[in-house]
């Protein structure tokens, strides 16, 4: 097949996926609410004040014209905030899946490529990862390296390669034997350029559709370690510890879980849409 071939081929499938994903109503919701969500936390600062910025006798606050989304027990402004939250806690969602994908596909490969102990040992290492539950795990991890948001990170990050490892290693072993492998093997491709230009591209798809639809779930369970008090600390404006400050004053300001509550909730709708979106207009089953 020649290289122009095999361009229009690719051209021909990139198009039938962007038709699946526009002709999918969730996924437009999805899209919609997850770029809406990262202009805001790329450009959002920009248009708000400082979220340290305040005075105790603006404390507590109903929402109003000046506040929209009133105030905390320090007077600053919830909707700033909220704001700044969103470039953290976005981005924490985000360098966490990466992570995890980085690790998972490296090992993955590995297994896959390798095979016999190599396999077998990664593989073993892979099942005693998904053998608890993954915001247990990450729960202890962070319990024992202190409260921080590196700390949080860094626990959230190493638990969760697991499923990117096997998706990836089950992907390799079926591809390894393959008629465009052997020939690539016999050609004298190296096994780097292998990897590189044959095995990587085609696995991306199925990783792809795990990251999206783990991203919500990584997401959740940051704000869910920020609340506990094992990730973000005050007086970072992270979604999760604004829950928490809130909390004492649940029922005179609702108005400061109700907030940050509703992103986490939008924000993992969002991730949810989108994921199930494109897994469908790649038609790729990914296991659980």
């Amino acid at each position: 097949m020649s290289t122009i071939e095999t361009l229009r081929i690719d051209l021909v499938r990139h198009s039938d996926i962007l038709t699946a994903l526009r002709t999918n109503p969730a996924s437009l919701v999805g899209a919609a609410i997850v770029s809406g969500l990262t202009a805001v936390a790329i450009v959002g600062p920009v248009f708000v004040g400082d979220p340290q910025a305040g005075e105790l006798v603006n404390g507590l606050q109903s929402p109003s014209q000046r506040h929209p989304l009133g105030t905390d027990p320090l007077g600053r402004d919830v909707l700033t905030r909220l704001v700044y939250g969103a470039r953290l806690t976005l981005g924490i969602a985000v360098a966490v899946t990466l992570v995890r994908l980085v690790i998972g596909i490296v090992v993955g490969l590995f297994a896959g490529l390798f095979g016999g102990v190599v396999d077998e040992s990664l593989m073993r290492l892979v099942d005693f990862m998904l053998a608890f539950p993954g915001l247990v795990l990450a729960l202890v991890v962070a319990g024992i390296l202190g409260s921080s948001l590196r700390n949080a990170l860094l626990a959230l990050a190493v638990v969760g390669w697991g499923s990117y490892a096997r998706v990836v290693r089950g992907s390799v072993l079926s591809l390894r034997e393959k008629p465009f492998v052997d020939a690539a093997r016999l050609a004298g491709v190296s096994r780097l350029r292998l990897v590189v230009t044959h095995l990587l591209p085609n696995v991306l798809g199925p990783i792809v559709v795990l990251a999206s639809l783990n991203l919500g779930g990584v997401l959740l369970a940051a704000s869910g370690l920020s609340f506990l008090g094992l990730g973000a600390q005050p007086p970072t404006p992270e979604w999760g510890t604004m829950i928490a400050s809130g909390t004492p004053y649940l029922r005179s300001a609702p108005w400061l879980i109700n907030a940050p509550g509703v992103a986490i909730a939008i924000a993992v709708l969002g991730f949810n849409l989108l994921g199930d979106g494109i897994r469908d207009a790649l038609d790729t089953e990914v296991g659980h």
